[in-house]
């Protein structure tokens, strides 16, 4: 073909001034048109216009459209990338680019950054695992000279991590991005990504690779699957990673037609220990306790840290429930054992629930909850012991969590009454106080009985709210009792113990207080003689508060706890109540007991009342011994308000 007939697809003025090298190339190799950049990048001499004398122009003609990296003949140590194009039968345009790294950095890096959005660092060019080329970056993250890098090979500096391949991405010819561990020239490590872009080579792959340091990220990822699957205290896995297991060790059980455990494990008596030497101490003795755990972990066994002193065991391939017990005897005994801390031994036994895969659930939640319920069952009975989940057990949860809503609704919709029973001064014969005792008229079951739900209302912590319900309408019937005309009384009302030790009690007394108009020296508060002796401290402060301001405190049930005199003596207490126990049993000796406690009540300045007085002996006994008051059937069961009226009148 002819020069002049062939119609160049780019005008002359146009082409000459590209700064990309091109050539038309006839199918021959003539040269039959270029610009200035081709021949220069090429160094074409004027007389020798065939493309072979320069690259292997064979190579490309195969094809349409080809890519290649291409040595140059006359410099054998510089490669060159040569895109070829057919324009038509016999001719191809040559689009020829100088191959250095520094050229192609700023591309390759953008064509990464476009596919990771992360901002490149380092980079370097290799062939197979030996490195061509390098930048100042990539150089000094892994502390060497550039000069150093290109006399080393790429697995020198670079290895696996995670199962990502090295020499899978070395030799396959696919762009791709993989995690890997760099080795500085001081041996230390550091975690990296490798991204690449390859090049053909006659038939080699060149690649250029963006290496990024991203230690951070990794420790940061580190960090957060430790915080979602480890507790921070004791580096149990935590919760999350035992149900992750345990859901993987039924399916397997499933298959096998095997057994398996689930342990439920608590601390007891952590709390008071905790209160005792502080949170600190409770601390390394959680930690002491997970290291006394680790002992037992097996191939067989998997072991976490459920929350606060609460723990849990997996035992897996198990054939009968005998294994299971087995297992829950040796964690007894292991814990039986002193822990030495901070100069002290500490004696802390555990106790233990276990549920049974099938047996007693067949998903991880069924499992790992009746074991809790077996745990709390064998906590309120005995402590240091184990319990095998019973299906009565998950009966009497129901039952509890159906009495806890409807507590709840009680409460809401005004289920809950008050009964008061008289007081009544022996010497004088009057009515001189009430005590306000909580009854609940459920709509459906009638009166239920205050021992039925006042431990699961202390439990649950629903008292709080009771309790100044009831101390509210306390106050409220006293004060409507006195503008009625009647000769005013004490009403006493019962605290519990998480009363008792909440924060605000003097608030919400006072603010019962003024809310109905009721004097302070109506309103007497009981609390038990257990409650009195447990913090004495703490207790002597709050009945003091409630003394300056003018409410009358009294013990309740004395006499079946442990009274120290010395503290007794010191209480700002204006009256003890005999429990009606030595009413009930034993005439001779409750009779000394109630002499006793009358005798001494009276020498501290003490009023003494007497409940569950039922009998005229009884009474005749107490008016003989000077007890102060009494209450009881004898006189009076607790009634509703509207029935106490008559007491009043009589009077």
């Amino acid at each position: 073909m002819s020069n002049k007939k062939l119609e160049f697809p780019i005008h002359d003025d146009v082409f000459i001034h590209l700064k990309d090298a091109i050539l038309f190339i006839n199918d021959q190799g003539a040269i039959v048109k270029g610009n200035d950049a081709a021949f220069s990048l090429l160094n074409i001499d004027s007389n020798q216009l065939s493309i072979n004398l320069y690259i292997e122009f064979d190579l490309l003609i195969d094809d349409s459209e080809k890519h290649l990296l291409m040595e140059l003949k006359k410099d054998k140590e510089k490669l060159v990338e040569v895109k070829s194009l057919r324009i038509n039968k016999s001719v191809y345009c040559l689009i020829i680019s100088d191959l250095s790294l520094q050229d192609k950095t700023e591309e390759v890096k953008a064509y990464i950054n476009q596919l990771t959005h992360v901002k490149a660092e380092g980079m370097v060019m290799y062939n197979n695992d030996k490195i061509i080329d390098c930048d100042e970056t990539f150089a000094t993250m892994f502390g060497y000279r550039m000069d150093e890098i290109v006399k080393m090979k790429l697995t020198e500096l670079i290895h696996q991590y995670k199962g990502s391949g090295l020499k899978h991405t070395i030799y396959q010819y696919p762009a791709e991005s993989n995690i890997y561990t760099g080795i500085k020239q001081d041996d230390s490590k550091f975690h990296l990504e490798m991204i690449d872009q390859p090049y053909s080579n006659y038939g080699e792959i060149i690649r250029l690779a963006i290496i990024k340091d991203i230690t951070e990220r990794i420790e940061n990822e580190r960090r957060i699957e430790f915080m979602a699957f480890y507790d921070e205290l004791t580096d149990l896995p935590n919760r999350n990673f035992f149900v992750k297991v345990l859901r993987d060790a039924i399916t397997n059980a499933k298959e096998a037609n095997e057994l398996l455990a689930v342990y439920f494990i608590d601390l007891d008596y952590f709390k008071e220990i905790n209160d005792t030497l502080g949170y600190a101490f409770g601390d390394k003795l959680l930690n002491a306790c997970g290291e006394k755990l680790k002992s037992f972990l097996q191939t067989d066994n998997f072991i976490a840290r459920m929350g606060g002193d609460e723990f849990l065991i997996l035992q897996k391939n198990m054939t009968n429930k005998e294994e299971a017990t087995l297992l829950a005897k040796k964690l007894i005994a292991e814990f039986e054992k002193p822990i030495a801390m901070d100069g002290y031994e500490i004696y802390i036994s555990i106790s233990i629930g276990i549920s049974v895969f099938p047996e007693n659930g067949v998903t991880a939640n069924e499992l790992i909850k009746h074991a809790d319920s077996a745990m709390y069952v064998i906590k309120e009975q005995h402590r240091n012991n184990y319990k095998l989940f019973e299906s009565s057990i998950s009966e009497n949860f129901k039952n509890m969590l159906i009495m806890e809503h409807e507590l709840r609704k009680a409460l809401t919709y005004n289920h809950f009454e008050i009964h008061y029973q008289p007081q009544k001064n022996l010497e004088t014969g009057k009515i001189v106080g009430v005590e306000a005792l909580l009854r609940w008229n459920h709509p459906v079951n009638g009166y239920i009985p205050p021992a039925d739900f006042i431990p699961l209302a202390e439990k649950t912590g629903l008292i709080i709210d009771i309790g100044e319900w009831v101390l509210n309408e306390a106050c409220k019937q006293n004060k409507a009792w006195q503008n009625k005309g009647y000769e005013p009384v004490i009403v006493s009302v019962n605290l519990s113990a998480r009363q008792f030790h909440q924060k605000g009690l003097l608030e919400s007394i006072e603010k019962a207080l003024v809310q109905t108009g009721l004097e302070p020296c109506y309103l007497e508060l009981e609390i038990t003689e257990s409650m009195a002796m447990s913090n004495e401290d703490s207790i002597i402060s709050t009945m003091n508060s409630l003394r300056d301001i003018g409410v009358l405190v009294s013990i309740d049930d004395f006499g079946t706890g442990y009274s120290s005199f010395k503290y007794l003596s010191i209480f700002p207490v204006t009256k003890l109540k005999i429990d009606k126990m030595f009413m009930d049993e034993d005439q001779h000796q409750n009779q000394a007991i109630v002499k006793s406690i009358i005798h001494m009540s009276h020498s501290l300045n003490m009023k003494v009342i007497a409940e569950g007085v039922e009998t005229l002996e009884q009474l005749s006994f107490l008016e003989n011994e000077k007890c102060d008051e009494v209450q009881g059937y004898y006189y009076s069961k607790p009634l509703p308000p509207e029935q106490l009226t008559s007491f009043f009148q009589v009077q």
